[in-house]
């Protein structure tokens, strides 16, 4: 899978003090980028492992080191923004765009062999654990996390920057998901972002993460699968079907372009949450031809500034997540992102209770045409 970078954009790979890959991003002509990192810092934690749930077939991460990463610094010592004034960070330069690294507390770190479907398979880098082979199931926690910063300003917000910005976050997306693909035992990009406080993000600064994953995450699968039984039964795309049934019906459409329409889907699980779909089905982002490119930052911005109007101003916690196919079911899983939040009032948060903790039995406390019929209502 070959990423290209589809609009003039300078990219700058370097270094860190620790040997952690650092990406700079610019639009227009190259920036110098040639700002050494300082900081004594000591080789990166790793040491994490997945381990097979033999009862549902999930896989489970397991990255105890990550209890010692930072927590909710105050803004002076954000590891996010630019070095200045003696203050030395992440980001060695004075200034930036769009900057990627590798994460130092990384859930998933390093290459494996990849087997078919994850670790845990014969012939994969996982191994049963259990003296007889029995049940249980465990590899190494393979793969990769980067921390993508979307801006140097501290105190803005993903809805703040212009298109052209958003543009050039939507490449570096694209640019990592072609590079990541590619590493040895790679199965799943997933690219994604956390808003708030409370969401549980631990960076106030704006930014998001990429995650290469050595398994098929489980809501994945499970679309998978829903994938290959509709196929069956009908000869068509489920997700095709979605989109086309989405735009006919109309209600739970929130805002559509030439090239993509924005809906909230039919059981959604959250108060409010909207899937954004290419009209052209394509696997992941280095699919979306040039027009697509082009529309998705003006749409994108919008929903993310009619999500902050949702509850009288203010900003509103969310999480925006690309779903993109895995290895080997390109045919079948399509490209889209999912953004919702845990807020249903303006003083009142969805929390995961009983029956969706316990059981991921969601129960929604909005209908989803309501949720629709709001998010148009706070169009400006």
């Amino acid at each position: 899978m070959a990423g290209t970078l589809t609009q003039p954009t300078a990219k700058t790979v370097t270094t860190l003090a620790d040997g952690r890959q650092l990406i700079y991003y610019d639009g227009g002509e190259a920036v110098p980028r040639d700002a050494v990192d300082r900081r004594p810092l000591d080789p990166p934690a790793h040491g994490s492992e997945v381990r097979l749930d033999p009862a549902t077939g999930a896989w489970v991460t397991v990255a105890a080191h990550r209890q010692a990463r930072i927590y909710q610094p105050p803004a002076e010592e954000c590891p996010l923004c630019p070095s200045r004034d003696g203050r030395l960070s992440e980001i060695p330069a004075d200034d930036y765009q769009v900057a990627v690294f590798e994460n130092r507390f990384p859930s998933l770190a390093g290459t494996g062999e990849l087997g078919a479907d994850g670790p845990g398979v014969p012939g994969a880098f996982g191994a049963p654990v259990e003296p007889d082979g029995g049940l249980w199931t465990a590899g190494p926690g393979t793969g990769r996390c980067e921390v993508v910063c979307f801006t140097a300003d501290h105190d803005a917000s993903f809805a703040d920057l212009d298109e052209q910005r958003a543009r050039l976050v939507l490449d570096a997306w694209t640019d990592r998901t072609a590079e990541l693909s590619a590493l040895p035992g790679v199965r799943q990009v997933y690219c994604f972002e956390n808003r708030g406080a409370e969401i549980g993000v631990t960076l106030a600064h704006p930014h998001g993460q990429i995650y290469a994953f050595p398994f098929t995450t489980p809501r994945t699968a499970r679309m998978a699968a829903r994938a290959v039984e509709h196929r069956a039964a009908t000869g068509r795309s489920l997700f095709d079907d979605l989109l086309a049934a989405e735009r006919a019906h109309g209600d739970r459409v929130v805002l559509a372009g030439e090239h993509w329409t924005a809906f909230v889907p039919f059981a959604a699980r959250w108060p409010y949450e909207v899937h954004l779909y290419p009209h052209r089905r394509v696997p992941d982002l280095t699919g979306l031809d040039e027009p697509q490119r082009a529309e998705f930052p003006a749409l994108y911005l919008e929903l993310l500034r009619r999500f902050d109007r949702l509850f009288g101003g203010g900003r509103t916690p969310y999480i925006s997540a690309w779903h993109q196919a895995p290895a080997g079911q390109e045919d079948e899983l399509a490209l889209h992102l999912e953004l919702f939040t845990i807020r249903r009032t303006a003083d009142k948060l969805k929390f995961l209770a009983g029956v969706e903790s316990g059981m991921d039995a969601f129960v929604n406390d909005v209908t989803p045409e309501d949720a629709a019929r709001r998010l148009r209502e706070v169009a400006l």
